[in-house]
């Protein structure tokens, strides 16, 4: 079993491709920027009620936000790779991540967004000048809360991340020691804690070697000692059997 630790399986597919990242921020982001534009928008309407303002992010979503966010990101992360000189397509860490979106201009596209979607409101008689103008004027209001939502969101996927790595090395040295009920509890760690992770290839890679191995064993009987059979599965199904 040791010797899996030792050899490099190469992979013929990337655990993680350019397409997956992108999903993964297109959604991740859009909901911390949904988020942001709500709480900025309830600080600047504080005699709305509820219903009111269910109704304004409604026809928000309605009439160009919702699309215009993915657009935003988008654009965002493409402007952005180019200024930090990523030509592979791919992300390789979660602080590139953070780079792109912030040199991509992602406040700058939101704010522009806002600006069209409220006059698409205001033109459309489902917001009167008042409220347009009171949204224009405190937009600086709502894109700061759009920008600490963001960094606060890439500062938990880096403490996210940190754990992971964390909890990785404390399964290596279980599995070094043969100590399986120690593995399921760092095993379980790992589970928890990448349900939000980005996909950055490294870390899924050692994730799945750990997944795979872990299921390995524990379906042998929690027996350390593979079968030549059972070695040659791994390799079959394309696992990334290396630790560094």
């Amino acid at each position: 079993m040791e010797n899996i630790l030792e050899n490099e399986i190469k992979l013929e597919n990337n655990l993680v491709n350019e397409k997956e990242q992108n999903n993964f921020l297109e959604t991740t982001l859009g909901k911390t920027i949904n988020t942001g534009i709500d709480i900025g928008i309830r600080a600047l309407l504080p005699d709305y009620i509820e219903e009111q303002i269910i109704d304004l992010k409604d026809n928000l979503m309605k009439y160009g936000l919702k699309d215009g966010i993915k657009k935003s990101i988008d654009d965002a992360i493409n402007v952005g790779k180019s200024a930090i000189g990523i030509v592979t397509g791919k992300f390789d860490n979660i602080s590139q991540m953070q780079e792109a979106v912030k040199n991509g201009g992602i406040i700058d596209n939101v704010s522009y967004l806002l600006d069209d979607v409220i006059n698409k409101l205001k033109n459309a008689g489902l917001i009167n000048s008042t409220i347009a103008n009171t949204i224009k004027k405190g937009k600086n209001s709502i894109l700061n809360n759009v920008e600490k939502n963001i960094e606060n969101n890439f500062n938990n996927q880096i403490k996210s991340l940190n754990y992971t790595e964390k909890y990785i090395n404390n399964w290596k040295e279980f599995y070094k020691n043969k100590d399986f009920n120690g593995m399921e509890k760092e095993y379980n760690k790992i589970e928890k804690e990448i349900k939000n992770l980005a996909p950055i290839e490294k870390i899924m890679d050692n994730v799945k070697t750990i997944e795979n191995l872990h299921t390995l064993i524990k379906n042998n009987g929690q027996d350390f000692n593979l079968t030549q059979e059972e070695i040659e599965l791994a390799e079959k199904l394309k696992w990334l059997l290396i630790f560094l």
